[in-house]
Order: C-alpha cells, then sequence, then structure tokens
C-alpha cells in the first residue's frame, strides 16, 4: 500500500537553557532521523531519511545565517546509517544545550489526509498512540550488530522496557515541555501548520543524552 508521509515530528533533550550571548556559546545539534540501510518512513514517492535530512540541513542553515552566536553540530550532512548511541554521543561530547531530531511520519492515503507539526519530549508516554511512536523509532536498534549489550537489554517491542521511562523525571524534562510549547505554537502559527500537540514517549536517543 502507498502511504503518504504528511506529518512532520520533531522530538528533542534540553540539557539546559542558557542566555544566549557573544561570550557563552549555545550548542545545538540537529539529528537528521535515520538514514542508509534504514529508510524510515516510506511514502509513495520519497522515503523518510531523505526528507528528514533536508529539513534538518535547511534548518542548520537558518539557524547558522541568523543566529551567529549559536554553534550547530549535525549528526548527519548525509546518507549513512548512524547508531541511535552515537547521535546521543554527538551531543554529549560536545555539551549540548539542545538537542533536536528531525523525523517525519506517514500515513495512509485518503481523501482528506491528516497533515500538520507534533513535537515529542522525554517522558512517560501516557497514551498508547505515543508508545506506538516510541517503540516504531526505537526499533531501528535492530539493524545494529549486538544492540542487546549497547542498550542493556532494551526491548524495543516489549512493552515492560518502557517502564523505566515512568520514573525519569527531572527538571530538564519540565523545561524541555514548556520549550516544546513554544516551538509547537512557532511553527504551526507561522508556518501555517495543523496543531498536533506536545507529547512525551520513551526515546532511546534521548535517553542516552
Amino acid at each position: 500500500m502507498n502511504r503518504r508521509i504528511t506529518l512532520f515530528l520533531i522530538i528533542f533533550s534540553l540539557f539546559a537553557l542558557v542566555k544566549i550571548s557573544a561570550k557563552d556559546k549555545f550548542t545545538l545539534v540537529i539529528d537528521a532521523g535515520h538514514g542508509g540501510k534504514d529508510v524510515g518512513a516510506l511514502g509513495a514517492f520519497s522515503n523518510e531519511k531523505d526528507i528528514n535530512l533536508n529539513v534538518a540541513l535547511a534548518f542548520g542553515r537558518l539557524v547558522e545565517d541568523n543566529l551567529p552566536d549559536v554553534k550547530v553540530i549535525y549528526t548527519r550532512k548525509t546518507d549513512v546509517f548512524i547508531p541511535l548511541k552515537s547521535r546521543a554521543e554527538i551531543a554529549n561530547r560536545a555539551k549540548a544545550d539542545l538537542f533536536i531530531s528531525v523525523h517525519t511520519n506517514s500515513v495512509p492515503p485518503t481523501k482528506t489526509p491528516p497533515q500538520g507539526f507534533q513535537v515529542y519530549t522525554l517522558g512517560m508516554h501516557r497514551a498508547k498512540d505515543n508508545l506506538d511512536v516510541a517503540m516504531r523509532e526505537n526499533s531501528v536498534i535492530s539493524l545494529e550488530k549486538g544492540y542487546e549489550r549497547t542498550y542493556e537489554g532494551f526491548d524495543p517491542k516489549s512493552s515492560e522496557s518502557y517502564i523505566m521511562f515512568e520514573i525519569l523525571q527531572s527538571g530538564n524534562m519540565e523545561k524541555s515541555v514548556e520549550l516544546a510549547r513554544l516551538i509547537q505554537r512557532s511553527v504551526c502559527s507561522k508556518a501555517n501548520r495543523n496543531d498536533k500537540g506536545v507529547h512525551q514517549a520513551g526515546f532511546l536517543v534521548l535517553r542516552e543524552t
């Protein structure tokens, strides 16, 4: 069945909210989801990995052109496969202030396909749909050799593996939700996108940052 890619999904981890100044650079890591052998969602005429990369690079250029005090780092700038843990390590080594991962959802074709924009942050998935999204995105680790050891027995297909996210609470998580709401409102308003809301779910790439 052909599927249409219509929903932009951004997941991010907030390390710290700091004031951007010439003396203290703000480090932003932009992660284009999927890549290489991991194509992500399949559309009728496009693959998620390619859309994610184009959006991530365009977003990065926009930041670089307008915010010279922000240091932009990309997890990938070409069509390559990068393990989730390696993506997080790039952000950790850079001591990033903000980690943004760009993803795109797909839906079956309908006469009026849903379109819009949504943001996810790390946290407890309070709805089954949120858990389904996290499971789908985390399943990419099965493409990594020895992933059971790398992720300490985490099974992306088992709901029991996600219990840990119920106890993940921190000040940064609260700030992440606050910033997510600001991003959601801004993008939906300025880009005229349907508001699909801010959600929380257990994304491995965010847990590792």
